[in-house]
Formats: structure tokens, sequence, C-alpha cells
């Protein structure tokens, strides 16, 4: 039986409209902390003296957590069920949030790199039982804008990010690379512990809000979403979503979006403070991280009023084209072209996650959360292509290293158009 019968197709009712607000909220939070990573990779790379394949380290822990944690999130949801699991997600993720107190203590970039791994293992459960949550909270022909309303919000969360951790983090940042060496070592490891501890402020304002969530999650009592228990039968194994051949197509595009866009924004900082580029310091370059990510939110607000309108296979291939474009665009130009083009990837990035995720569940009935967990598996492309960007910049530079996501474009017009078919 499809996801979209029975009950679902009932109006949405005052505790699904109040459970949607909550959930988005979740959303937003959640976008927050992965757009702050923007900011941690140039910050860290200084503390710690880091090239880019080294400093894309963040990228590969935190996303690489998706990958790890996907299926045992899985198992969780199948028990514990989506209100429990989202309380336990939020609690992980809190968690993962005060590791960054003693890793900014004692100066340790694997201890960095495990409170990376922790703060996204309890976001991947977030994913996992959040994503299915909203496409089955309603309608199901409304499915794919409800999910580009809720990732408009963590939009917003992306949008924030970037410019309040520049205030807070990358604006401490007074002394360059040269200046640093004109000090003693006393006085270096002086000023990198100070650097350090810039982030233990904004991590803890994280991890209360985080907590506060949870509370109010446990207080709120989530509405059981019509056929949520058919979606998430626990008698269907992983195997059984793998030998369907568009979990795999939806996967990879998933694996090449994800990879794409969180490499986009990884590199972004530094691609602007390129002297041929924008030529700009690294905080005010954050800013434009902020508009990378507001076009996102936009864009997402925009689609959602669309999606009841157009094919969303053909929202879907029409924004993948253009971003393609841009890529190619910025990769042969200078100055401000290549700084707007660039910028406006976020745009059509926008629809493309909640589209991807909504095609890839669709018509899974009892599989739904199994495709799910795979799908936020795929995930990890978002530690494995920022770090093979990151390699390709320390061979041929930032600039042409942009050649990467412009692949991963090529691929998703293909998805749009052909692999997500319903056979």
């Amino acid at each position: 039986m499809s996801i979209g019968t029975g009950n679902s197709m009932r109006p949405a009712t005052t505790s699904q409209r109040t459970a949607l607000v909550v959930i988005t909220t979740i959303f937003f939070m959640w976008g927050f902390i992965t757009a702050l990573n923007d900011v941690l990779i140039p910050h860290l790379k200084s503390v710690f003296t880091l090239n880019y394949t080294e400093v894309m380290l963040v990228q590969s822990t935190f996303f690489g957590a998706y990958f790890l944690m996907s299926l045992p999130s899985g198992k969780v949801l199948a028990h514990w069920g989506y209100r429990a699991s989202i309380i336990i997600g939020l609690i992980v993720t809190g968690i993962g949030a005060l590791l960054f107190l003693p890793a900014a203590d004692v100066q340790s970039y694997p201890l960095f790199l495990f409170a990376f791994f922790v703060l996204a293992s309890g976001i991947t459960l977030l994913q996992v039982a959040a994503n299915p949550y909203v496409s089955l909270l309603g309608a199901p022909e409304r499915a794919s804008s409800r999910l580009n309303l809720a990732q408009a919000l963590n939009s917003l969360g992306t949008t924030i990010a970037p410019k309040l951790g520049g205030l807070l983090i990358l604006s401490t940042a007074v002394l360059g690379a040269a200046e640093l060496a004109r000090l003693s070592p006393a006085a270096q490891t002086a000023y990198k512990l100070q650097q350090a501890h810039s982030v233990q402020g904004p991590y803890i304002g994280i991890a209360i809000v985080l907590f506060a969530l949870a509370v109010l999650v446990w207080w709120f009592r989530l509405p059981q979403p019509a056929n949520a228990a058919e979606a998430d039968d626990s008698r269907h194994r992983f195997v059984d979503a793998l030998k369907h051949r568009r979990v795999w197509l939806g996967m990879l595009a998933i694996f090449v979006y994800v990879g794409a866009e969180v490499s986009i924004g990884s590199f972004m900082v530094n691609y602007l403070a390129l002297p041929e580029i924008g030529n700009m310091s690294q905080a005010r370059a954050a800013g434009y991280v902020s508009l990378y990510w507001g076009g996102a939110m936009v864009g997402r607000f925009i689609g959602s009023a669309l999606l009841t309108r157009i094919d969303t296979r053909k929202l879907l291939a029409f924004n993948a084209a253009v971003a393609a474009l841009l890529v190619l665009t910025t990769m042969l130009t200078r100055g401000h072209v290549a700084m707007a083009s660039v910028v406006a990837i976020g745009l059509f990035n926008s629809i493309m996650f909640p589209n991807i995720f909504t095609l890839g569940i669709e018509k899974f009935g009892p599989l739904t959360g199994k495709v799910s967990s795979l799908l936020v598996m795929a995930i990890v492309g978002g530690a494995v292509i920022p770090l093979a960007q990151g390699a390709l910049a320390d061979h041929v530079g930032v600039h042409h290293a942009y050649v990467l996501p412009m692949i991963c474009y090529l691929y998703i017009i293909w998805y749009g158009l052909r692999g997500s078919r319903v056979a």
C-alpha cells in the first residue's frame, strides 16, 4: 500500500500544524549547526596550521557520521518511533556541542573532530526521523511542498550561522599568518589558545537551545502521522529496500547533491578571499556565505509555492542545470562575476535536497522508513566530495577545483528527468 492512502488525505489538523512548527524549528537548528562548519573550517585551518586536505577532515568527520549512523538511526526510529527518536537526536546533538569546550581547552584537533562526529550523529537521527515525519504529516500530494517549507527554515539557520559565526569567531582573528610568525613561541601559543576558546560561547548557546527543544518535544506530544506505522514497519529489512534500483539512484543523487552544496560552502570563505576573486578578509567573506545559504532559503520558500503547480522532476532538473552553468561561470571568470556566480548557486540549490528526498521515498509504503535511512546515509557525500575537492585544490588551486561540484549537478539533471521515475 502506498503512503498516500487513508487518513493522509484529510486536511491538516491543528495538532499537525503545531507539530510542523515544532519540527521546522528543529530543521532550523540543524541547518544553523551545519553551516557553522563553514566558519570553523577557515578558523581551525589557521589555529592548527592545516592545509586544505587536512581541514576538510571537518566535513569528512561530520558527514561521515551520516554514513556510519544512519542505519543505527533507522533501527532507533523503528523501535522507539518519531517522538522519542527526535528527543534522543536533540540530546546527542547537544552533547556534541558541549564537547567543543574541552576540545578548545586542550587545543586538540582530533578532539574537535570527535565533537563534530558526535554532533553529526545526533543530527543524523534527527534527519532520519524528521524528514519522513514531515512528508507523512498530511496529504501526500503536498509532501514535497511541506518538506520544501521545512527545509526553508533549515536554510534560515544556514543563512544566519555564517554571519553570526563570522562576528563571534572569525572577527577575533586580528593577526595574519605573517604577523603571527613574528611573535615569540609563547605568544603564539597564547594567541592560538584564545582563538580556540572563541568557539566555546556559540556552542554553549547551541547546546542550551537543543536541550530546551528536547524538553519541548517531550512536553508536546507529537501526533502520529497517518500510515506512520506502515511506513516504518520493522519487519522489513534494509536489504529489501536495496533491491530497488530507484533507491540506489536516489542515494547517489543525495550523495552528489550534498557533496556539491557542502563543497561550495566550505571553500567559499577562502575562495572569496583570493586576490583575483574578492580580495577580502575572511570575516567579510563569511557574510557572502550567508548570502549563499540565504539564496537557498529564498528559493525554498519560492519552491514550496511553485511545487503546487510545477512537476517536481522538471523543477529539480531545471535548477540543477542552472547551478551547473553558474559553477562553470565562476570557474571561467574572476572578480565580481566569479563572486556573484558562486553565491547565486545557493538560490538554485534550494529545492534539490527536499525534492530528491521526496522522490526517493515516493510510493515505497512499508519500506519508507528504511529508504529514508538509506537516503540520509548518502549524505556522506558531504564527507567525500569536499575532501576530494580539497585534495584537488591543493594541486590545481581552489578556483579550478570547482569542476567537481559541476559534475555532481550534471548527474542531478539526469536523475530529475530519468532516474527518479517510478517503474
